[in-house]
């Protein structure tokens, strides 16, 4: 499995930020084990690896402080947000000081007439949305968890809302961030374009805290539509289901989500639900429009469905029912293990080119079986992104080998067909050798980014790149 390399530790630059840092933050800094270890938690199989400390800054200014204190004694700054990421991107594989952003959860401005607002970065999608309701605005971007929105732009989240809305790299216009030596920047102002110089958001973005340390963000902003309607359709197969995806797709019809839910998870839903969904691969969508749009949209993708074989036809725009289906969706990780109780999901992703998705998925599931393991797949498909949630007993090696071999599988097939190791989810640790089988000597050229703008390796070290050479 994903192995979580540890790195060199600076002991004593380490104990005297701990000094300095407890004497500035006082109760808002903590080293106490249990503490430690909630903030190494990765949410997957691989191994935690707990800071030194924790610190609970409360401002940008605070960061900044925390950054040049780490950065005079050369120690590790690891950033936290809600902890949901799923690549170990939260260990502190040299030690060093978890920098918990929770705190820093205060929504700045709404700027309604241009559709943006600027939050901190511990502000929560849900949050955040709940706030704007009465505003009759929302912000699109669903990764599923509720996530911290720094931590979404550190990942360039996505989630179901993407084929319609984009991902958070669509839908940032700016950040300020404290940089590798605490100087704070700002990456552009509110203007929805830019040509002034680099695109430094959009490097930010994604960069998973390797390079600075979010600390507020100007996001787009979306209307609530007029009207939402929400339809299902199960089909005889994987391969029926994404010939549907495809065809909406390039007829343009304007969907707003399109999941694909194999029969695995289905079943796993209808159990977990209360639901009585037919178990056969299904399609979960929704339109955003006006009255008579969302019901032609999805009359347009009935149509269409029908004629690759789908079957049991559904649409509704009564918002309990769709709120129910979405639930069930949103609920699958909990769903999918009570398929068997007791083991670990390993959760993993990929995106191919929509063209690619039925034959991508299709071998997912026949490699699957060739290795005798549970592994249900769900997917935000009008992008060609899909995750596989694998089933196993971590105490049973042979069964830990067999997965790693399948998730290695799922990443080279995606790279073969011109697709990414990974749609959403980041490199962190677990996935940095299937980077360099992406791109190449591209990532020669991230690493020098890295250290020109970090050079002496605090922020977030070995994430993306692994230990440096």
């Amino acid at each position: 499995m994903p192995q979580a390399m540890d790195l060199p530790r600076n002991e004593e630059g380490i104990a005297t930020a701990l000094g300095i840092l407890k004497q500035q933050f006082g109760d808002r800094f903590h080293t106490g084990q249990a503490m430690r270890d909630q903030h190494a938690h990765t949410t997957t199989w691989i191994r935690a690896q707990a800071p030194d400390a924790v610190v609970f800054p409360a401002s940008t200014k605070e960061v900044s402080g925390i950054v040049k204190v780490c950065a005079t004694h050369e120690v590790p700054v690891i950033p936290f947000g809600t902890g949901t990421s799923l690549e170990g991107h939260v260990n502190a594989p040299a030690g060093g000081i978890s920098v918990d952003l929770t705190q820093m959860d205060k929504i700045l401005a709404v700027n309604a007439e241009d559709l943006d607002c600027v939050v901190q970065p511990g502000v929560t999608r849900e949050q955040l949305n709940t706030y704007l309701r009465d505003r009759g605005l929302f912000f699109p971007i669903d990764p599923g968890a509720n996530a911290s929105l720094g931590g979404m732009a550190s990942t360039r989240a996505s989630g179901t809302n993407a084929v319609r809305y984009g991902t958070m790299k669509d839908n940032v216009l700016s950040l300020e961030a404290v940089m590798a030596d605490g100087r704070i920047i700002r990456t552009a102002q509110r203007a929805k374009k830019t040509s002034a110089g680099y695109d430094m958001t959009r490097l930010l973005i994604g960069s998973e805290g390797t390079l600075g340390l979010i600390t507020e963000i100007t996001l787009k902003l979306q209307g609530i539509p007029e009207a939402i309607s929400a339809a299902r359709m199960s089909f005889p197969s994987i391969d029926a289901a994404c010939q549907a995806v495809m065809t909406t797709i390039q007829y343009g019809i304007p969907v707003a989500r399109i999941e694909l839910m194999d029969e695995l998870n289905v079943r796993a839903a209808n159990a977990y639900a209360g639901l009585d969904l037919p178990e056969t691969p299904l399609l979960l969508l929704e339109f955003h429009g006006s009255d008579s749009a969302v019901i032609e949209q999805a009359e347009m993708f009935g149509s269409i469905a029908e004629d690759v074989g789908g079957t049991d036809f559904a649409a509704t725009a009564t918002a309990e029912e769709r709120n129910k289906l979405w639930k069930a969706r949103h609920d699958l990780y909990w769903a999918t293990l009570q398929l068997r109780p007791g083991a670990q999901g390993i959760s993993t992703d990929v995106c191919v080119p929509i063209s690619r998705l039925a034959e991508a998925v299709t071998g997912a599931q026949a490699k699957a079986a060739e290795l005798d393991l549970l592994a249900p797949i769900v997917g935000h498909v009008g992008d060609g992104n899909f995750h596989s949630l694998v089933l196993i007993d971590m105490d049973n090696d042979d069964e830990v080998r067999r997965a790693e071999e399948f998730t290695a599988y799922l990443a080279d097939e995606a790279i073969r067909m011109d697709g990414t190791c990974t749609g959403e989810h980041g490199i962190g640790q677990g996935k940095m050798p299937y980077l360099i089988k992406e791109l190449g000597p591209t990532v020669e050229y991230m690493a020098a980014i890295k250290t020109a703008l970090d050079p002496l390796n605090i922020m977030n070290p070995g994430k993306i790149f692994g230990p440096r050479r």
